[in-house]
């Protein structure tokens, strides 16, 4: 059965407190979602998406404060426009947008965490695997060098690289 890869980008003043939050009171949701915490989402670039598709990503959620409550004061309002921007461009290279989504997650909403993963993993369980190769499409995009998001995204693709050629063994 087919168990999408998330790349999870969480503000961490909320919903990245909202994951800890969900997991100190052992709510259980999906392992699929890599979680990696970003000071806010107002700070994922739409590179970091691409990328995050073109190493092996099969969906990608961002997380963040609810408006008005930005520690940043208006990153998540700079996040909800750029989202709007990116998602046209993605249906254009061939990627359902659904394969994105946005929530706001503060650190009290550990249930919320918990509903929204559960429900987006099922999303992107029935669209199914990424099966647009955005290698070509996208050669001149990179990540910003040095960042974190770019390492999990690489292990993610490594991680995937290496479970197709065992299964092509079997």
């Amino acid at each position: 059965m087919f168990e999408p890869r998330v790349v999870c980008f969480f503000c961490k003043w909320c919903t990245y407190a909202g994951a800890d939050l969900a997991g100190t009171s052992r709510k259980q949701y999906p392992p699929n979602g890599v979680a990696v915490r970003v000071n806010c989402s107002g700070r994922v670039d739409p590179q970091h998406i691409l990328w995050a598709f073109r190493e092996g990503a099969d969906g990608v959620l961002l997380g963040g404060c609810h408006p008005g409550d930005c520690h940043y004061q208006d990153g998540n309002y700079n996040t909800m426009r750029r989202l709007s921007l990116l998602k046209p461009m993605l249906k254009e290279l061939g990627v359902d947008p659904d394969r994105v989504r946005l929530e706001w997650i503060s650190a009290a909403e550990g249930d919320k965490l918990v509903r929204v993963m559960n429900e987006f993993v099922d999303e992107i369980r029935e669209l199914g695997p990424m099966t647009v190769d955005l290698g070509e499409k996208l050669s001149g995009v990179e990540a910003p060098a040095g960042d974190e998001a770019v390492v999990v995204a690489g292990d993610i693709a490594a991680k995937s690289k290496k479970s197709k050629k065992a299964k092509s063994k079997k």
